[in-house]
């Protein structure tokens, strides 16, 4: 009975879309679709991508005359659109608010106020003119409560409270029914995560809230769908998560820590299937957190533990697998891709790592979340743009979302990857208007980074992102990326040095091209006396045997400022320090940019200190200068432009030839609050560094280039640390910058192709 409702629901999809299904493969959940699928011609792309326009940082909605200051912790969790596509509205949890954002241009988006509720909204939903909202009143894990409040959008900028209705628990996801006749309200009831280490059951038991949205608000009923006795973990205390809703009026809901998915007719509010997510086996995956990208261990029957679901053509099911479980045993869960599912429970397609791998080639993994669920896909949602059907998975530790074209003619394929602020939880789509909404929810106004909604603009005909990538053909990790420098005899190859982020430092070897990304071919891992070597990298320079000069960054404490001579294959030869008295003159950064000029007795290596030492003049920094020949330090002074907020340093040094060199100064903002991203350059022609104790010369800058421009062109939420440039052969200039691998941080790396600046 339950398999011939869905048959006969999904055959008018399935007609839609003209594809001959025989009757055995549907009832069979979809078990020949690899054998059909190569039945069908697979047409071309269309050569149409997703485009960044605009960056919304939500403490914009803040109102000082509500007592709001521009501190406040906000966010924007999960966001409804109104009928027109115009405003944007937003669940804000920490302050107990739903902000409005006024999206007419969407290029220009403008705070539109915002509607205080009396208790935390979890979500927003729109339905014709009702804002729907749902409210977790809960003054205990024990005594859930909540409501589901209605707000007339006849006038969309001025939402109109109109009634409350009772959830009898707490609230978390709602879906309305593309028809419009019905709502459905996950009810979680959440566990307390405190208590018995977490483990379930702990009732009250959640539910589903089916709401019949028929005549005025007065007259909507509430039914409630039972989910207990379906799942085999927990079966008392299901915890639903997600609600999608097709356009047969069928509503999927996740159970994420039951691992289980439900099946719901919302006409008759009754559970007509469900199944367990099942397992996934993942293999070439990072499971350490040791500083170090390395993924090549093995997980076995991983839960996949579905957070967010969606309906794909109305007939397929896609799931986010986040994972949110520990059990008894201590075994988490969380498979760290997504799924595609028939409704009957039979896995069409399964991405396993292959999402992670991707955000591992664009510098997005998250290392620090190794041993838990990796890049944690939270969300994701199926929508048509144009004549293409896209799925859109956002992953909340690796702070991207990863578009595909679905078909039913062939398996997912990776389409694009949208770069977005840290937490990314919501997507919104708005079609008739080509345009994709994502709010991102995590907001540290002490670290510099807040809560944002990005849109998107469909119709670009390229992908701008990612503007740097490891090679598609290998599996190559890479991040905070601190110095760069253009090979000296091949115009398109440039070599790059993270940070101290990672440890077992490595020069990485990438190719530039005219058109496309930046491509990393190589990894060169530097050995010291046959082992690996855990450097503060910040500049590269290389030689004119083809080996390269280094320099790590010291500070207060046990790591030293060092230069670092090694050979072309990473081998360690020699390191050098400053002298005594330098060194006892350290406050905090240190080197920050390497250059060499010369070879042989003539070599000279310049290095860029990062901000004022002991006893140096307010707004000058050193440029050091070693002599291997003699062994010995000389210094100049570098003017730096006064911080009005923060600080500002140098984080750059590149030579443009024997006399003249190119630096970055930057201040440490981000966001709005950047104001200082500059490329300049000095000569020493004619001037002769001092040793320490000596009166050092006060060099002469020249502005070549302001970087803003640039950085905002994409439309972002501006970096704050532009750390560094190649000059490449042809004379072409790279600027990149540090992504701060991915740990309250973005991961979005600006790759600059600045063209030839010093002709």
């Amino acid at each position: 009975m339950t398999h011939r409702f869905i048959k006969t629901a999904l055959a008018g999809a399935v007609a839609a879309a003209s594809v001959a299904i025989s009757s055995n493969a549907l009832a069979t959940g979809g078990h020949d679709f690899r054998d059909w699928l190569a039945d069908f011609h697979v047409k071309p792309k269309q050569g149409r991508f997703f485009e960044r326009v605009a960056t919304f940082p939500v403490y914009e909605n803040l109102d000082a005359a509500k007592g709001d200051e521009l501190a406040d912790e906000t966010a924007a969790e999960i966001s409804a659109a109104s009928m027109d596509g115009n405003v944007v509205y937003y669940s804000d949890s920490p302050l107990n608010r739903v902000g409005l954002i006024d999206i007419s241009n969407p290029s220009q988006p403008q705070a539109a106020g915002t509607v205080d509720l009396d208790g935390e909204p979890t979500s927003v939903a729109v339905n014709g003119h009702y804002l729907l909202v749902g409210v977790n009143t809960s003054n205990s894990f024990t005594n859930p409560s909540g409501k589901l409040s209605v707000y007339s959008i006849a006038n969309p900028r001025q939402p109109q409270w109109l009634a409350d209705l009772d959830m009898a628990g707490q609230p978390d996801a709602i879906a309305v029914s593309p028809d419009g006749r019905y709502a459905a309200v996950v009810i979680e009831n959440e566990r307390d995560e405190d208590f018995d280490d977490g483990l379930i059951p702990q009732l009250p038991a959640g539910s589903l809230q089916v709401v019949t949205m028929r005549g005025a608000v007065t007259r909507w009923k509430v039914r409630q769908v039972d989910l207990t006795g379906l799942a085999a973990t927990a079966p008392s205390d299901p915890e639903p998560e997600y609600v999608a809703i097709s356009r047969f009026n069928i509503a999927a809901v996740t159970m994420q820590e039951n691992n289980h998915i439900a099946l719901v007719d919302l006409r008759r509010a009754m559970v007509i299937n469900d199944f367990s997510a099942g397992t996934v086996d993942l293999f070439n995956v990072d499971t350490v957190e040791d500083d170090v990208i390395n993924p090549v261990d093995t997980l076995l029957d991983k839960r996949r533990e579905p957070d967010a679901i969606t309906w794909v053509n109305n007939w397929w099911l896609a799931t986010a697998n986040e994972g949110d479980y520990e059990d008894a045993s201590g075994e988490e869960g969380g498979s760290r891709g997504f799924t595609l599912f028939s409704p009957f429970g039979k896995v069409l397609y399964e991405s396993g790592a292959s999402l992670e791998h991707t955000l591992i080639r664009a510098g997005h993994y998250p290392e620090s979340r190794s041993e838990n669920k990796g890049i944690e896909p939270e969300s994701v949602l199926a929508e048509r743009f144009g004549r293409e059907d896209y799925l859109f998975v956002g992953s909340e530790r690796g702070n991207v979302v990863a578009v595909y074209e679905t078909s039913p003619l062939r398996k997912p394929e990776l389409r694009q990857l949208l770069p977005t602020t840290i937490g990314p939880e919501g997507i919104l789509a708005i079609p008739q208007r080509n345009l994709l909404v994502i709010s991102s929810e995590e907001d540290d106004a002490d670290e510099g980074f807040r809560s944002t909604v990005s849109i998107y603009q469909y119709g670009a005909k390229s992908a701008e992102y990612p503007q740097i990538q490891s090679d598609p053909n290998q599996l190559i990790p890479w991040g905070a990326l601190s110095g760069m420098v253009g090979d000296l005899k091949d115009p398109k190859t440039i070599y790059a040095v993270p940070d101290s982020y990672y440890a077992q430092s490595r020069i990485f070897r990438a190719e530039v091209n005219r058109k496309g990304p930046a491509i990393i071919k190589q990894a060169i891992v530097l050995q010291k006396d046959g082992a690996t070597v855990d450097y503060d990298l910040e500049g590269i320079a290389q030689r004119q045997d083809g080996g390269f000069w280094l320099v790590s960054e010291g500070n207060s404490g046990s790591r030293p400022n060092l230069l670092i001579k090694t050979k072309a294959d990473g081998t360690v030869l020699k390191e050098i320090g400053l002298p005594a008295a330098v060194v006892a003159k350290q406050i905090s950064n240190g080197f920050e940019g390497v250059a060499v000029i010369g070879s042989g007795d003539q070599e000279q290596v310049l290095v860029a200190f990062q901000r004022e030492w002991e006893g140096d003049p307010e707004n000058q920094v050193r440029i050091g200068v070693y002599t291997p020949a003699t062994d010995s330090w000389g210094f100049f002074y570098y003017p730096l432009e006064p911080a009005t907020q923060g600080w500002i340093g140098l984080s750059e040094l590149t030579a443009i030839d024997d006399t003249t060199f190119a630096v970055i100064e930057r201040d440490n903002q981000q966001g709005p609050n950047a104001k200082v991203k500059r490329l300049y350059k000095f000569s020493i022609a004619g001037l002769h560094p001092a040793a320490e104790g000596e009166a050092f010369p006060l060099l002469t800058k020249t502005l070549v280039k302001d970087l803003l421009p640039a950085l905002n062109a994409t439309n972002g939420w501006t970096p704050d640390k532009v750390e560094g440039t190649a000059l490449t052969r042809n004379g072409k200039v790279y600027v990149v910058t540090d992504n701060d691998g991915v740990d309250d941080a973005s991961g979005e790396t600006r790759f600059l192709d600045l063209d030839r600046l010093f002709r």
